[in-house]
């Protein structure tokens, strides 16, 4: 399976730890999210671009944020 996806503007602390909500889509067009505690890339790399891409987020999609609880938002 493969599932693309983006960064919201939305943290949630799971067990005891910050991880950021993703958002996105499966190749056949199921919508989905991913709580990322770590991201990173391969040190031999230039992470520079990697870096600025991942302060841009987008708005958590209404419909997302009505099945997560609002005691994990942070």
């Amino acid at each position: 399976m493969k599932v693309t996806l983006e960064p919201t503007d939305r943290t949630v602390t799971l067990n005891g730890v910050p991880a950021r909500i993703w958002q996105g889509t499966t190749e056949h067009g199921i919508p989905c999210h991913a709580y990322i505690t770590r991201i990173g890339v391969e040190r031999t790399e230039d992470s520079s671009e990697f870096e600025i891409a991942l302060q841009e987020t987008a708005p958590l999609r209404p419909e997302l944020a009505a099945v997560i609880p609002t005691r994990l938002m942070l």
